[in-house]
């Protein structure tokens, strides 16, 4: 295949990506907004045998407090600036202009959703743990997956001896932070895979214009996309 054609069909693979998360994503919000019964009382049922769980193991609450410190909002923030520092030394200015550009999108889909769906967080009679704040989507999850489906299309090209395992941390990260967010009481499970489905649809939206404008080009650049976004990282 020719490598305009290769362009063409990930831009079309990102751009059905990006429709196929925000549909799930957006019928959540919907049945949210709804008070759906069912989905409520989906909701309760997981919160309570996850707070049940927490009760009775203290070590269990102490790793996910842990993991969510380590892996907050803000430090997936830090590290996209530290990538958009590195790609700008490199002289990559497109990819970290789209670094940037995606997280901040990403992270401001989220204050607005909380702000328009003001879905409540769970209240529970001995909380293991509290947070601030409105709840639909968990910020935690949403920019946990955002974060690392981001750092994934930037690194794939450097790393690529050691791809399997830049797949793994960028699947495992965010399902054990969204997991924990559920375990810890904070968030709804449907908070959490909303989270996730819209940080990766976000990822994936961003990246269809970023390849479509890569395919105007494509003829002049010698590096074939082959994985991730900029082939020319790697070398």
């Amino acid at each position: 295949m020719k490598r305009d054609q290769t362009i063409q069909v990930r831009v079309a693979v990102a751009a059905a990506g990006a429709v196929a998360l925000l549909v799930p994503a957006a019928l959540i919000g919907v049945l949210i907004v709804g008070n759906v019964g069912w989905l409520h009382r989906f909701d309760l049922h997981v919160t309570a045998a996850g707070h049940d769980l927490a009760l009775r193991h203290p070590a269990w609450v102490r790793f996910m407090e842990i993991w969510s410190l380590v892996f907050d909002p803000n430090s997936w923030r830090v590290a996209a600036l530290l990538v958009v520092i590195w790609l700008a030394r490199r002289r990559a200015w497109p990819l970290a202009v789209w670094v940037a550009v995606t997280m901040a999108a990403g992270g401001l889909l989220g204050v607005v959703l909380k702000l328009l769906v003001g879905r409540h967080r769970p209240d529970l009679l001995d909380p293991v743990a509290r947070a601030s704040g409105y709840s639909f989507p968990s910020g935690h999850a949403l920019n946990s997956a955002l974060g690392a489906s981001v750092l994934l299309l930037v690194l794939l090209p450097v790393f690529h001896r050691r791809r399997a395992l830049l797949w793994a941390a960028a699947i495992i990260v965010p399902l054990i932070t969204g997991l924990s967010r559920i375990g810890l009481g904070v968030h709804w499970t449907s908070d959490v895979v909303a989270g996730w489905l819209l940080g990766v649809a976000v990822t994936a939206a961003t990246a269809t214009a970023y390849l479509k404008w890569r395919s105007r080009r494509a003829r002049r650049d010698p590096h074939p996309i082959l994985e991730g976004l900029e082939p020319g990282v790697g070398g």
